[in-house]
Formats: C-alpha cells, sequence, structure tokens
C-alpha cells in the first residue's frame, strides 16, 4: 500500500541519553530495546548542526509552515544550560525565514532553575513535566536510584514555572497511569497545580508484557480513567485533558488530539543523540531494535525516513488496521490505539491494542455520559437541559453559549468530513493549511476564534456538497474551494500571534482572512490565483504576481482587530478590516469581506463605504436600546450568542429567516428606512429583526441536536398568519419567532395568533417529551410578555 509521503512535521530530538531518576516503568531504559546504553551520553555540535540543516531542508522541501521539536531524553536537562542554548541557538538560526518553530522540553524537573527557565524564555521553549500525581502515587514509581523521592523537587520546578515570568512557558503535566493509585487523588493534585494541559499516558505495554491488572478485571484502566473524566466533567472540565479532549473531538467528527488514539497518519521522528533516526521511543517496548530506520542526519534526508515501511505503516488509517479493529463500532475514536500496543510475537502489529477492552468501553461510556439522554449531559446536554430557559427568554446567556459551543463542535466534526472525503483532490494548498490548524489546534484556542466563525460552516457544508457529487461537473477534479482551510489557517496564525508562510487562495481580487477583513491586492495582482501570505514581527506581507503588499502588525488588545490603516497603495491595493457594531454588551462583526456569506438566498452588500456602515452603527445602537428595554432577557441571549451581522441588499426568505447553511452566530439582515427623516432606518423593525431572527437560528441549532417534534407528521396545520396549511416544524419555527418578538411588537406581547399557535402545538401529539418542554417555555414566555 503506497500513498503521496507524508512529510515529518514533530520531531523528538534527543540530547542527553542518561537519565538522573531510575523510574521502574520507563520505556527508554526498562523495556526490549536497550539501543540507549551504546550511544553518547549528550548529543555533540556536529549532530545538532546536521539537525538543524535537514529540519530547514525537510521544512522548505514540503513548504511548511511550522515545525514542532521537543528536546528529550534521558533527561534532557543533563545536557546543561551551555548545551541547550546552543541546541536552541542552531535551530533557530537554522529555521529564520523558513518557517515558524515551535520549541518544547519534557523533563522530569528535579534539575529545572532559573539558569534553564532564563534560556527556555529566551528562545520561547515551552516546558512539560512529568508527574504521576500526588506524593504516594509519584513515589511508587518516579524515584532516584537510591530509593529517594524526587516528588518535592518537581513540585518545586512546577512552582517555579508558575512564577509570573515563566507561566507562559508552562506547557502542562504527563502523567503515567498506574491503577493501583487513587485516581482521584491523582487527578485533583495535578489541577491544584494549574496546568494548562494534564496528560494521562497509559503504561507502555505489548501482547507480550501485557499491563498490570491487579484487580483482575479487564477495563480497568478505563474504570480508573473515567473515575477521573466524571470529576473533570462534573467540575465543568476545569483543565484540557488531552485523552478526554481528544475521545469528545473524534466523537464529534473532529481530529483526533493524540498519538495514542485516532485514525490520523503518523508525522513524527525521533533524533538520537548519535544522530540516527528512529520510529516512535514507544516502539522500544516491542522488540529489541523495533524503532530502528538504519538512517541518520549525516546521509539522509528525513524523506528517506518518512519512507520507511515501519512509518508509512502508521499512515493509512482504518486500512492499517487488523481486521477486528475495522468491525468495531468505535475504531474513529480508538484508531486501535498507540501502534506498540498492538504487538505480539508472530502476528507483529496486526493485532487490537492490548489495552483494547479499556478503549472500547472508555469511548463507550465518554458517548453515553456526554449524550443529551445521559445522566452527565456535557457540552451538547447542557442546551438541551435548559430548553425552557431557551425557549422563554429566561437564560442569562449560559445556555445560548452552551449551544454555541455544541454548535462548534459540529463544525469541527464537517472541517473533519471535508478532509476525508477530499482524499486526492485537497490541492496544493490543503495539506499545508490543514497541519498547521492541527498545531494550533494544540497550542490553545485561537484556532476556535476561527472555526466559530459561523460563514466557516458555509464553506464546509458547501465542500461537503461538491464532494457528495451534488456538481457533477466538477469531476475528480481537485477542489478549488478547498483552498479557503489556507485563509482560515493564515487568520489563526495572525491571531495567534505567531510567525510563518502560507499559500493562498486569491478570491474576488482579495486574500481573504475571516474574522480579520481582506487585503484587496488591486491592479494586475487581483488576478492572481495563489498569493503568498508571510506573518512575522513587522506584520504581514502579501506577495503575488510579482507584487509585494505589506500591512501593518495585528494587535488583537482589548479584542478589537486592527490591522492597518486601511491606505490605498499606487496599485489599489487595501487593507479592508471587518469593522464592529458596537452597542453596550453587544459587540458584532459588520460581516461584508467573507465570500461565504452568499449563503442567505438573497444578495448581499458589497464591502460598505463609511457612510453606510456608520448607519449601521446608528441602526444597532438604537435597536439595542430598545431591545435592552422592552425584552431584557432576549438582550441577554442575543448579547452572549449573536456574534456577526451580514448586510443584505433585500429580506431574507421568509421560509428560513434565519438564513441559509451558515453556522450559529450569524444574521443577514436588510436596512428598511422608514422615511426620508430617518436615514438610519426603524429601530423597531431592526430589532424585531435581530430577536425574531436569532431565536430562529437558536431553533435550527437545537434541532441539529435532538428532536422536538415529528418531522415525519404527514398532517398540515392551520395558523391565522398564513395563507395555506403548513407542516408541524413551520409553525413550530414561527411560533417561536412571535413568541421572542412580542414584546417588541406595536400590539403588545399577547395577540391572539400567536397564543393560538401554542395551542395548535399543545394539541398536535406531534411533539416529542423534549418538544413539549421547549413549548412550555413559549407558552410561559406568551403568558409573561417576555
Amino acid at each position: 500500500m503506497t500513498g503521496p509521503l507524508v512529510p515529518f512535521r514533530q520531531f523528538v530530538l534527543k540530547v542527553h541519553s542518561r537519565c538522573d531518576l531510575a523510574c521502574d516503568h520507563c520505556y527508554v531504559y526498562e523495556h526490549a530495546d536497550q539501543s540507549w546504553s551504546a550511544r553518547p551520553k549528550v548529543i555533540s555540535d556536529e549532530t545538532i548542526s546536521w539537525t538543524a540543516l535537514r529540519l530547514a531542508e525537510h521544512a522548505k522541501t514540503h513548504a511548511l509552515p511550522s515545525l514542532h521539536v521537543i528536546l528529550h531524553g534521558g533527561e534532557p536537562l543533563l545536557a546543561g544550560p551551555a548545551r541547550l542554548r546552543r541546541i536552541c541557538e542552531e535551530l533557530h538560526r537554522a529555521l529564520d525565514g523558513v518557517c515558524a518553530l515551535d520549541l518544547r522540553i519534557h523533563t522530569n524537573g528535579v534539575q529545572l532553575s532559573e539558569r534553564y527557565l532564563d534560556i527556555f524564555a529566551e528562545y520561547g521553549v515551552r516546558v512539560g513535566i512529568s508527574l504521576d500525581g500526588d506524593k504516594a502515587a509519584n513515589d511508587r514509581h518516579r524515584r532516584y536510584a537510591d530509593g529517594r523521592s524526587s516528588h518535592r523537587q518537581v513540585l518545586e520546578a512546577v512552582a517555579l514555572l508558575r512564577q509570573n515570568r515563566y507561566r507562559h512557558l508552562y506547557a502542562g503535566l504527563l502523567c503515567t497511569i498506574d491503577v493501583a493509585n487513587d485516581p482521584l487523588a491523582v487527578y485533583d493534585a495535578l489541577v491544584e497545580l494549574g496546568p494548562p494541559r494534564i496528560d494521562f499516558l497509559l503504561p507502555h505495554a505489548t501482547w507480550d508484557e501485557p499491563p498490570a491488572r491487579p484487580g483482575g478485571l479487564p477495563t480497568e484502566y478505563a474504570d480508573w480513567l473515567l473515575s477521573v473524566f466524571d470529576r473533570w466533567n462534573g467540575q465543568g472540565r476545569p483543565v484540557p485533558v488531552r485523552i478526554f479532549d481528544s475521545v469528545l473531538s473524534t466523537l464529534s467528527g473532529g481530529p483526533s488530539l493524540t498519538e495514542s488514539m485516532g485514525l490520523g497518519p503518523t508525522d513524527l521522528v525521533v533524533i538520537e543523540t548519535d544522530g540516527t533516526l528512529e520510529q516512535a521511543d514507544s516502539l522500544k517496548t516491542a522488540y529489541d531494535g523495533a524503532p530502528a530506520t538504519g538512517f541518520d542526519v549525516f546521509s539522509h534526508p528525513f524523506d528517506a525516513a518518512a519512507r520507511h515501511p515501519g512509518v508509512t505503516a502508521r499512515q493509512h488509517g482504518m486500512a492499517g488496521l487488523s481486521q477486528e479493529c475495522r468491525s468495531c463500532p468505535v475504531v474513529t475514536s480508538c484508531g486501535g490505539g498507540l501502534y506498540a500496543h498492538r504487538y505480539r510475537t508472530g502476528s507483529g502489529f496486526d493485532n487490537p491494542s492490548v489495552f483494547c477492552a479499556d478503549l472500547k468501553t472508555l469511548v463507550e461510556t465518554v458517548t453515553a455520559r456526554t449524550s443529551p439522554a445521559g445522566p452527565t449531559a456535557g457540552s451538547v446536554g447542557a442546551p438541551v437541559k435548559d430548553l425552557v430557559e431557551l425557549a422563554a427568554g429566561t437564560d442569562d446567556g449560559t445556555a445560548v453559549l452552551a449551544l454555541a459551543a455544541a454548535q462548534h463542535e459540529v463544525t469541527r466534526g464537517l472541517l473533519a468530513l471535508v478532509n476525508e472525503a477530499l482524499g486526492e483532490r485537497g490541492g496544493e494548498l490543503w495539506d499545508p493549511a490543514w497541519q498547521l490548524v492541527t498545531g494550533l489546534d494544540q497550542r490553545g484556542d485561537t484556532l476556535d476564534s476561527v472555526l466559530a466563525h459561523p460563514y466557516t460552516r458555509s464553506w464546509a457544508l458547501r465542500c461537503l456538497e461538491l464532494l457528495n457529487g451534488r456538481d457533477p461537473a466538477r469531476g475528480g477534479a481537485p477542489l478549488p474551494e478547498a483552498g479557503h482551510l489556507a485563509s482560515l489557517a493564515a487568520a489563526a496564525l495572525l491571531r495567534a500571534g505567531l510567525s510563518g508562510r502560507l499559500l493562498v487562495p486569491v478570491v474576488d481580487g482579495a486574500v481573504q482572512l475571516p474574522t480579520l477583513g481582506r487585503v484587496s491586492l488591486g491592479g494586475r495582482a487581483s488576478g492572481a490565483a495563489v498569493a503568498e501570505l508571510t506573518a512575522g514581527e513587522d506584520g504581514l506581507t502579501v506577495r503575488a504576481d510579482g507584487r509585494e503588499l505589506r500591512v501593518g502588525r495585528l494587535d488583537l488588545g482589548t479584542g478589537s482587530v486592527d490591522l492597518g490603516t486601511g491606505s490605498v497603495d499606487a496599485a489599489g491595493g487595501r487593507w479592508e478590516p471587518v469593522r464592529r457594531l458596537r452597542a453596550g454588551r453587544l459587540d458584532l462583526s459588520l460581516e461584508d469581506t467573507d465570500p461565504y456569506r452568499r449563503c442567505y438566498g438573497r444578495p448581499v452588500s458589497d464591502r460598505l463605504d463609511s457612510a453606510e456602515a456608520a448607519r449601521w452603527q446608528r441602526s444597532t445602537a438604537s435597536a439595542w436600546d430598545l431591545v435592552q428595554a422592552m425584552a431584557p432577557g432576549r438582550a441577554s441571549e442575543l448579547a452572549a450568542g449573536l456574534t456577526t451581522l451580514t448586510p443584505l441588499l433585500t429580506l431574507p426568505d421568509p421560509a428560513d429567516p434565519a438564513g441559509g447553511a451558515r453556522g450559529f452566530g450569524a444574521l443577514g439582515i436588510a436596512l428598511l428606512e422608514s422615511s426620508t427623516e430617518d436615514p438610519g432606518g426603524d429601530p423597531a423593525v431592526l430589532a424585531r429583526a435581530l430577536v425574531g431572527g436569532f431565536q430562529y437560528a437558536k431553533l435550527d441549532a437545537l434541532l441539529g441536536l435532538c428532536e422536538l417534534y415529528d418531522e415525519a407528521d404527514p398532517r398540515l396545520y392551520r395558523v391565522p398568519w398564513r395563507v395555506a396549511p403548513v407542516p408541524v416544524g413551520e409553525v413550530f419555527a414561527d411560533a417561536c419567532a412571535r413568541v421572542a418578538t412580542g414584546a417588541l411588537q406595536p400590539d403588545g406581547p399577547r395577540d391572539g395568533a400567536t397564543g393560538r399557535a401554542l395551542e395548535v402545538l399543545t394539541g398536535s401529539g406531534a411533539l416529542t417529551p423534549l418538544g413539549q418542554r421547549f413549548v412550555s417555555g413559549l407558552r410561559d414566555a406568551f403568558a409573561s410578555g417576555r
């Protein structure tokens, strides 16, 4: 089985091959492969230089926007401050102007001091520390060779990292699971240290050397993790936990977030202290020599190792799994488990994981406990639980935020489906962009702000529509629309404040940066198909068709975005930022640049001039004041969930007032002038459009999570405002909007037509139990005039 070469993006650089602890569960020293003993203790200057050159070579060959390098061991701090500084200097020098460098170090922490942290601060090296929990848990395995505890020294290291001057370097804690330890005591001890992330790691084991199960039960590791999950989930998920986040991501169709689960291809290589290239360290648990490739940095490019059969075997997705795994219902989340954990003498790696029963139980139980019907609702269950508040307008914004979070997960799932469906049709822009967004996703929440943009959903749905054959004229050709992912990735890169280069599409003569704005190229360059975008300390530079446009630095400051002044260059190039509409608690994007805003079935405005934008600001402020005064509950919902307004040239389709295939948080609205004396439009009309449109949007989002009525009901129902009978779904949607806008209507909140519609719904027999709860909330709101 062959395919295109998957370049490495993660590099584990062994800088010292010995350790100052004697952990008895260590995969380097305590398992089958003992190659460490023949390697130099510390990496040499020559190996450092060759590694840096090979990294730059690899990044240039594959036009990679960033590389992720982890300084490792043994214990990497044993290399000493001078050697670590030299490594950092060499890597940064080699990659300067080539790609961004995400540099990290994984350490046991016992040697960590200000001398090291000052160097790491200088070079932006983030620090991950291994700690197995409370003192009793940590001392079970992580001891010095003479049996002394290392717990105090590790806590001192974490305390140092948590100081204000070093806090930005704190990457998280890594904890190897021992089921003999109290799971809640371990979790609580880790959370108390305020880590940005926790990684719970299954101990390395194979079918030849299976993991300890002191209770004799087949799912002891799942049970241990589920105890932690319940505590974590019940606390509102106070810290990212990679294994749980990965399961939740894959369950919603998103990518795996860890090598140990999911179907993503491996993109990791190890450089040992002697310069040899090896596969993942976890393979040392299988048999002596298992990670070897036969290549080194002195004589071979990284591409040679990327073509090694052992590497490519982990890049075939589901096709690379055993028959038992391929037929398993949780395979897309589990992914067969860590490759090393599948090993058995005789059948090699063509087996399920030795933790198979644990992983299956973990995925199935997390699914049950986070589904709307489960006993402890997660991000999807929270908005369902608050149905009455969402219907009645009594929510303080909490349920709306939970609904937005659930919709965000749906968009992530759609993005994963696009990636899967594209195959070879992604074109030249897709793979680098996909790798960048995957890397950014693990850095923090900067990607979320771009993926949560409502028109990201519009784009993903359009791609799936084309890929599913609704546009047969495209055939098997590359999908041009897929290139928009590069625009999303570029926007996320800028929001993260990182440096990097990326090829991005030119659409309508401009480089689009969703949520930020667009760079209109002007002149001959506006006809280019692709532009090169470079983000750096000096700001943003766009090159296309021989032209170069420089835009100012990104300043996210207090949440506003300003990449430049909007001045025009000699050839007509211009930076056009997304403008904001602000009124009280309301803070919206006035979105008139994103190409995927054209999802409303009605013409959208092109870029508004300054006078038109000012008119929108005046109208929005007036409408907000009206909503705040007459329907304060609805105002809280708008402030929490409405993010984007798109100007339309005509009113939206009455059959779809919320507006087409876009993500949660956007409305398309046309300003109507009530008289020539009122150039800003009628605030009452806009207020009703905002409240009613958002009510439709909430309902649309809820229907994607749960059933409120029987969609197969063939009956038609009469309501006063419709000329002909309509299905129950249309009665439901209309009633929702009319109740929400009731307090803003000239004839008052309790109009008889809305009351009769609610009676029709209540007596229809078509409502599910959840639908009955929702209509109960509508009736409460109608009766009280909210």
